[in-house]
């Protein structure tokens, strides 16, 4: 433990897409593992005051904290690597620091002096840096600074960077460079001149990298390592090789063996020793042996990008390691998912998993997938608007009631078996309003969902604004679908179940977002559980057939 917070400033130059947060999530791994009390936070250069209102091809998923911040979906690595929750205070945006600035300054609090850039917007972005070290609550805090060293948006956060340093010492404030080696396959060699002209970029705004990581598709030559520690500044035990990985869960032991956190320790001037990674290691063996495979459909309208459904994608990881299958996520576009061609894409999968999401576009194709899996008998999870399609197709397949909908798709719809929530009627501004952040759940004896989790009372994460409507309630239990999870608070149905089929599962909540590599959420652990036994079924009916 060290007795007073140390900072690790993580920058990035040539690409923004280098994989500063996977770098910084795993360098937090490592110093965690021995014994210090680390966390990450993340700096945002753009304007938005968080990426609530972005859409996904934008910027990514939007993750979730327990304390309802709508924030960088890096957050979802740092808690899947550390198990440990984040908050409003490990995402800031330029947004946020402009939006606190102004509104100090049309209370008064500067009095009377003209607002600039510098010190205004500095001071605020070092005392949002600082909020974590101050809450005595760590000894290491890792800052990612997003965007490229050289961006216009990006200069106020490397200025602050170089204050910062200055204000708290060398031994207590680093710097990690993490730059490109491109292999020109022309020439067959690493080039470092885009390294060295973004040392000197970062070098131009007062900041001296202290580390230099390096992204290489190929082992770095010890003369080339020689030749960037002369050119750059660092010594050359300082740059650290970080080559191309099957898994980002690699990547910790890849940083290991290069001696990253040694570095980074001797560097802080704290004692290093050697991480205990036992667990992670044992969920890596399982994930890279796997003892068979399922194949899970993913529903949804954003499956031309990965980063739109980052969390569910490595919640499968985490659940297929803890079965010891590997989880083949097949994405459906539910756009151009219909009656006519839902056989042909579904009926091979051994679960179907129906997405969230926001808007018309694609929600019948949604649709149509719940009840194809429901007529099937293929295990299903619905997640938040996937709940929602699940409880209109019951509603109008099941109930009758064919012009059920919800009203976020139909205004005037006849059954509005899905409806805005009394206290969002009113509501004008779209950014930060919805149902956000961890809420009470209380479960029903004997349901799935109860004995999934082990527990009568759970916690978890929305976002949201439309929700079951119970008036619909009695009619729809009455045919079978079952609400077996409340809010306490509200009354609002928060899961709904069809014990009559062999596993069907919505929530309303997103499951994803809570699940680690320490601690597999136990939905997806039992849902892709389900999925292996509807196989096994499957493949034993097939053969009983023959």
């Amino acid at each position: 433990m060290t007795t007073n917070t140390k900072y690790i400033f993580v920058t990035g130059g040539v690409s923004s897409s280098l994989g500063k947060g996977i770098i910084a999530a795993s360098l937090a791994k490592l110093l965690q593992a021995q014994g210090y009390r680390t966390t990450i936070q993340k700096l945002d250069p753009y304007i938005n005051v968080d990426p609530g209102t972005l859409n996904p091809y934008e910027h990514g998923e939007c993750y979730v904290t327990d304390d309802g911040a709508e924030t960088d979906l890096d957050l979802g690595h740092y808690e899947r690597f550390l198990n440990v929750p984040t908050s409003q205070s490990n995402n800031v945006t330029t947004g946020r620091i402009y939006q606190s600035v102004i509104e100090k300054e049309r209370r008064g609090e500067f009095l009377g002096k003209t607002v600039q850039v510098i010190p205004h917007i500095t001071d605020e972005i070092k005392e949002r840096i600082q909020i974590l070290g101050k809450s005595g609550d760590y000894d290491i805090v890792i800052t990612e600074i997003g965007g490229t060293v050289g961006d216009i948006e990006s200069l106020p956060y490397i200025e602050a960077v170089r204050q910062l340093r200055w204000d708290l010492g060398q031994d207590n404030a680093i710097v990690i460079h993490l730059t490109l080696i491109p292999f020109l396959s022309a020439a067959g060699e690493l080039k470092t001149k885009p390294t060295q002209h973004s040392v000197k970029t970062l070098m131009e705004s007062g900041v001296q990298a202290d580390i230099l990581v390096c992204r290489t598709e190929h082992e770095l030559p010890e003369d080339l390592r020689r030749k960037l520690a002369l050119f750059c500044n660092v010594r050359e035990e300082a740059v650290i090789q970080s080559i191309d990985a099957s898994t980002i869960y690699d990547v910790p032991n890849l940083m290991l063996e290069q001696g990253l956190d040694k570095v980074v320790l001797k560097k802080l001037n704290l004692e290093s020793d050697t991480p205990d990674l036992t667990q992670w290691n044992q969920f890596l063996n399982r994930h890279k042996n796997p003892k068979g495979e399922v194949t899970i459909g993913l529903i949804g309208k954003y499956v031309e990008l990965q980063d739109s459904y980052k969390s569910i994608l490595e919640a499968f990881i985490h659940a297929g390691a803890e079965n010891e299958v590997k989880v083949n996520v097949e994405s459906v576009h539910s756009e151009f998912l219909t009656p006519k061609n839902a056989a042909g894409k579904l009926q091979h999968l051994d679960g179907v998993l129906v997405a969230p999401g926001f808007g018309e576009r694609g929600i019948e194709g949604k649709i149509e997938a719940v009840r194809y899996v429901r007529e099937h008998n293929i295990p299903f999870l619905g997640i938040c608007l996937g709940m929602q399609m699940a409880v209109i197709e019951y509603s109008r397949n099941v109930l009758g009631l064919k012009d059920a909908n919800s009203t976020e798709m139909d205004e005037q719809t006849q059954y509005p078996v899905i409806d805005l929530m009394e206290s969002q009627k009113d509501i004008t501004d779209k950014g930060g309003t919805m149902r956000l952040g961890a809420w009470d759940c209380e479960l029903i004896n004997g349901s799935i969902v109860q004995q999934v989790y082990g527990s009568n009372a759970v916690k978890e994460r929305h976002r949201h604004r439309y929700e079951f409507n119970n008036a619909f309630k009695t009619q729809i239990e009455d045919a079978g679908m079952k609400a077996t999870g409340f809010n306490p608070e509200t009354g609002l149905v928060e899961i709904v179940e069809i014990p009559s089929h062999s596993w069907f599962v919505g929530v309303q909540y997103h499951p994803e977002y809570k699940s680690t590599v320490a601690n597999p959420h136990p939905l997806f652990v039992a849902f892709v559980k389900a999925a292996l036994n509807f196989k096994k079924d499957e493949k034993s009916v097939s053969m009983t057939q023959k």
